[in-house]
C-alpha cells in the first residue's frame, strides 16, 4: 500500500509503501472488541469498597431479649437490613486485571492499524516537530491536513515544542510510537504517523 507522505504545512514530501503484514489485514471486530476490553480492564482501579457489617461501628449489644417481645429474633445491629448496618455482598477493593495472551494484542494492533487504513484514515508526515512552541502555529498546520480529532505518534523520542503545543489543543493526543496502542487508535477518527513510527512499527512486526 502506498501513501502520500506530507509536512505538516500540508506540502508533498514524497511517497512510502506500508507493509501489508501490519497495515493489510481484514480487521476482526472480535479480537479489537477483546484487546480493547483488556486494557480498559487494567486501568481500572478498583478501590471502590463498602463496608460490611465487620466495618461498620455500631454497638454488639443485641437490641432486645429474645423472647417475649413478640418481635423477630435479632441480635446485631450492625446486620445489613438495618438502617446504618453494613451492605451485604457490596464492592470489595479487588483487581481488575486480565490475562490476554502476548500474540493476541500484537495482533490486535496490527488490525487496529488495518482498520484506519482500510478506512483511509492514516495520514503519513515526515517529521513531527517545531521550531517553537506555539499551539496557534500548531492548529493552523492541523487544519491544513484536515485534523480535528486525531492520535498523533512520533518516534522513539517526541519533539518537545511539538507535545507541548499539542498538549493545548482537544481530541489531539500525541505518542511515542512505543507507547501506541488498540484503545487510543480506535478513539481516534484519524492516525497520523510519523515515517519513523511507521519504521519502528514494521521492524517491530517484520
Amino acid at each position: 500500500m502506498d501513501l502520500t507522505v506530507t509536512t505538516l504545512a500540508g506540502k508533498d514530501a514524497g511517497k512510502v509503501t506500508l507493509s501489508d503484514t501490519v497495515f493489510g489485514l481484514e480487521p476482526r471486530q472480535d479480537i479489537l472488541q477483546r484487546v480493547v476490553r483488556w486494557q480498559l480492564a487494567k486501568k481500572q482501579q478498583g478501590t471502590h469498597q463498602s463496608q460490611t457489617r465487620a466495618d461498620v461501628s455500631r454497638t454488639g449489644a443485641k437490641m432486645y431479649k429474645q423472647k417475649g417481645t413478640g418481635r423477630a429474633r435479632h441480635s446485631s445491629a450492625r446486620a445489613p437490613q438495618f438502617r446504618g448496618g453494613g451492605k451485604a455482598h457490596g464492592p470489595v477493593a479487588r483487581s481488575h486485571e486480565h490475562d490476554l495472551p502476548k500474540k493476541l494484542r500484537a495482533l490486535g494492533l496490527r488490525h487496529a492499524l488495518s482498520s484506519k487504513a482500510k478506512a483511509s484514515d492514516i495520514i503519513v508526515v515526515d517529521d513531527l516537530a517545531l521550531g517553537e512552541a506555539k499551539t496557534k502555529a500548531l492548529v493552523e498546520s492541523f487544519g491544513k491536513l484536515g485534523l480535528t480529532n486525531a492520535l498523533l505518534i512520533g518516534g522513539a523520542e517526541l519533539d518537545v515544542n511539538f507535545k507541548r503545543a499539542a498538549s493545548n489543543i482537544p481530541n489531539i493526543d500525541v505518542l511515542p510510537v512505543q507507547g501506541i496502542n488498540v484503545y487510543d487508535i480506535l478513539r481516534r477518527g484519524k492516525l497520523v504517523l510519523s515515517k519513523a513510527a511507521v519504521e519502528a512499527l514494521e521492524e517491530r512486526f517484520k
